[in-house]
Order: C-alpha cells, then structure tokens, then sequence
C-alpha cells in the first residue's frame, strides 16, 4: 500500500512540468461539478478614423451685401479622433444664375474637436428669373469633405 501511493506521487511529481497551461489536472477537479477557470484571452481592436459634423442639418442662409453680392456663413462643430483639413465645393442648382464660390476658415481640426466656419458666396447675380418676394430658394449645395492631417 505505502509503495503505490509512492509510485503515484513520484509520478505526479515526474509528469507534472511536462502538464501544459490551462489543462485541467484530474487530481485536482472540485468535487461538485462547477465552472472552472482554464484560460483566459486578451481582446484588442483597431480603432479607425471617425469624425462628426455635429450641425450637419443648418443651412447657409445668403444675405444682400451690394445689388449683384450675396454672403453667407455657419460654424460647423466637428467631433474626431484625427487630426484633419476640412475642404469645401459648390454646386449652383441654376435657380439664380452668378458667379459662386465657398470657403472654409479654420479648417484643421484637432481631436477632440473644434470649430470651422463655412462661407458660401455669390457674386454676379443675376435676379431676372426669380420674382422679388421669393424665400428660401435653393440655389447652391456646398459639399465638405474631410481629410487627415
């Protein structure tokens, strides 16, 4: 008796750094049956690009400055994780036909976030087609775009 409970301790004792991580050793199973920790995983992620334009549903209201010169300007608030260059484009819809340009002052952005203005502006123009009175008439779409810094 006393020489098989020494061969199976000498066992143990030879067989155990050769037991890999995480198996679950017999001799040592609780007695109810309960989840036992075996292992356990790190979890790791890419994080992207991600920008916001906070105020993306404003509209850029145009005001009279001469009889052919029309400005106008919002601030967009913009939340990134990036450093960015805001840009700018305009397309005239043909409502009211001129000469129409956009601009973007302040257009680098630092996380977290920051504040641009955007201008739009027609020069040139020409109210023949529309009757005086009209609100609210959709002239031009500017679009931005974002880039990394």
């Amino acid at each position: 008796m006393l020489r098989a409970r020494l061969s199976i301790v000498t066992l143990v004792v030879l067989l155990a750094p050769f037991a890999r991580a995480g198996d679950i050793k017999i001799h040592q199973w609780p007695t109810q049956f309960v989840p036992v920790e075996v292992a356990s995983f790190p979890v790791v992620m890419d994080v992207g690009f991600w920008m916001q334009i906070i105020n993306q549903g404003d509209v850029i209201k145009l005001h009279q400055v001469t009889v052919t010169r029309y400005e106008g300007c919002i601030d967009l608030r913009v939340r990134t994780n990036f450093p960015l260059i805001l840009s700018c484009t305009i397309a005239p819809t043909g409502a009211i036909a001129g000469t129409y340009t956009a601009s973007i002052q302040n257009a680098s952005v630092a996380p977290p976030s920051g504040t641009s203005t955007l201008c739009a502006t027609l020069t040139n123009a020409n109210l023949t087609g529309v009757p005086g009175g009209t609100t609210n008439v959709h002239v031009a779409t500017v679009t931005v775009r974002v880039q990394p810094q």
